[in-house]
């Protein structure tokens, strides 16, 4: 079946980009604080510890010696783990024990879940992608008085007419859905084409029927036409969602020098930094050659990709339903093809 404008992607990490800027408005409007320690919303992160240094069990820990910020929180400087790309961590087994990607637990339960079990390192210590989003939901949740998909509703898709993006599926949506692909032996290998269609993934009926877990991180579909939509509020100079200190806020690269995106399969990256959503180009580099300093962008799971160029004012989105698709080499070309032709 050709693919076509109209056909609802599974958005993975978008969906954090959409967080974000929920979580911005309310730093706009009072209602949150970037620097304000995230128990005030969540007590139960009041009394964290960490992981010693050289830990090599969960018991060997150390008092907290700064408290969670939602600055540390959306820039993924806050301690916390991920349980799905970092299986060397010593938390992976214990974030599965506490089911972090449970469907039917809620963003609260969650939070409960989180607190019994330590940081990797100190707050602003370091960088490691995380479940942090979620936190930022669930401190969404609090504010607002509402669940995070009745927030992310009223505030963003329904103002901005985002009308295929949201946690489920309804009615006729439900024959838009694109499948998925993936290469179940080799799913990291960019060089094989990936032809056997996913179902179930994540779980079984997965956006086809309410779940519990409304997740800030990854648990959102979308289309092109609803990225392009939230995209063209964050081109800088425009009249959109965010107070313009805000918007540079966002963009800006919140790592001090010395840290910098580092995944585990990847190492470290030191031309990215990265802001309150997304990664920051601090130079070319190999990785990426074509992006310009300043450039603001990620991805999901499944090749969906956004980014924003305040230099050159060229935003873009690419949706494609490739597992694992994040940062494959065709999103590099198709980034560089997009810049060109702008040219």
């Amino acid at each position: 079946e050709p693919l076509r404008p109209d056909h609802i992607h599974r958005a993975y990490s978008n969906t954090k980009l959409m967080t974000s800027v929920l979580a911005l408005m309310l730093v706009d409007e009072g209602h949150l604080a970037l620097d304000e320690p995230v128990k005030e919303w969540i007590p139960a992160f009041a009394n964290l510890r960490v992981l010693k240094p050289a830990a090599s069990a969960l018991e060997q820990t150390e008092p907290l010696q700064n408290h969670i910020t939602l600055r540390h929180l959306l820039s993924h400087q806050a301690g916390f783990g991920q349980g799905l790309l970092d299986p060397s961590s010593i938390l992976f087994d214990a974030y599965k024990a506490i089911g972090v990607r449970r469907p039917d637990s809620t963003l609260a339960e969650l939070m409960s879940g989180l607190a019994t079990l330590p940081l990797v390192f100190q707050p602003g210590t370091r960088w490691a992608y995380s479940l942090a989003t979620d936190v930022v939901a669930r401190a969404v949740e609090v504010v607002m008085g509402q669940t995070f998909a009745q927030a992310l509703q009223k505030r963003l898709f329904d103002p901005l007419g985002m009308a295929d993006t949201g946690h489920v599926l309804r009615g006729e949506q439900v024959r838009r859905l694109a499948a998925l692909y993936g290469d179940s032996q080799n799913p990291h290998d960019a060089a094989i084409p990936a032809v056997n269609r996913l179902v179930d993934v994540p779980w079984p009926n997965a956006f086809l029927q309410p779940v519990a877990r409304q997740s800030g991180a990854t648990g959102l579909v979308t289309t092109q036409a609803d990225m392009i939509r939230l995209l063209q509020q964050l081109l800088p100079g425009r009249a959109g969602l965010l107070k313009p200190d805000t918007l540079a806020e966002l963009m800006r690269d919140q790592l001090p020098v010395g840290q910098c995106v580092n995944f585990e399969h990847t190492g470290a990256l030191p031309s990215l930094g990265f802001g309150l959503g997304g990664a920051v180009t601090r130079r070319t580099s190999e990785l990426q050659p074509n992006s310009p300093a300043g450039e603001f962008q990620w991805g999901g799971l499944a090749g969906t990709h956004w980014w924003i160029s305040p230099e050159t004012g060229v935003a873009g989105v690419l949706m494609t339903q490739r597992l694992v698709g994040f940062w494959n080499p065709f999103w590099f070309a198709y980034k560089q093809r997009v810049y060109e032709a702008c040219t």
